[in-house]
């Protein structure tokens, strides 16, 4: 059976086990970004940096408002973050041919390698270092997390939280609905 939290009483077992899980994702996060500044030294930039090249490396070219998207950041600090890759020359800009003015984040040569050197200490650290759980752990664990994800992702849950249409002019849908 399905999940659903309400504003009710918090105190059903699979109420309590999703915020066990909430709460055991933030933390790892956080501590994948002290993991990620060890690993690289290169400071508390390091994790968007990394998170940003990875997927260029993974999906492709991507404009700057789909990368930040991802990420629930806003456009203006992914293109601070992009511009300093840009600098480094590990990405580049180039035409978008479904937009002129919103041009396409791509990685160049130094870029993937860059990503490649990345992924290589990683691996010879993690070889090093036993987690203490199977592979099969990990693929379950994975699958858990991607289906929250894709109930989050949802037109459902979108419907959700829908805003009510206040008589203000200005009011606005929330992000997740407007494309």
């Amino acid at each position: 059976m399905p999940v659903m939290i309400t504003n009710q009483r918090r105190n059903r077992p699979e109420e309590r086990a999703f915020e066990h899980l909430v709460g055991e994702t933030r933390a790892l996060f956080h501590r994948l970004k002290l993991v990620a500044e060890q690993v690289h030294g290169q400071g508390e930039a390091s994790a968007v940096r990394r998170g940003v090249l990875q997927s260029l490396a993974r999906l492709g070219p991507q404009t700057v408002p789909a990368l930040a998207r991802t990420r629930g950041v806003s456009r203006q600090h992914l293109q601070t973050v992009v511009n300093g890759l840009v600098d480094e020359r590990l990405v580049e800009i180039v035409p978008n041919p479904a937009h002129r003015r919103s041009g396409l984040v791509a990685l160049v040569a130094r870029g993937r390698t860059y990503v490649r050197a990345m992924e290589e200490r990683e691996a010879a650290i993690l070889a090093r270092f036993p987690l203490g759980v199977s592979e099969r752990e990990l693929r379950d664990a994975a699958g858990v997390l991607a289906r929250v994800r894709s109930a989050f992702e949802s037109v459902e849950w979108a419907r959700t939280v829908a805003v009510r249409p206040r008589r203000d002019a200005r009011a606005r849908k929330p992000a997740l609905l407007r494309r």
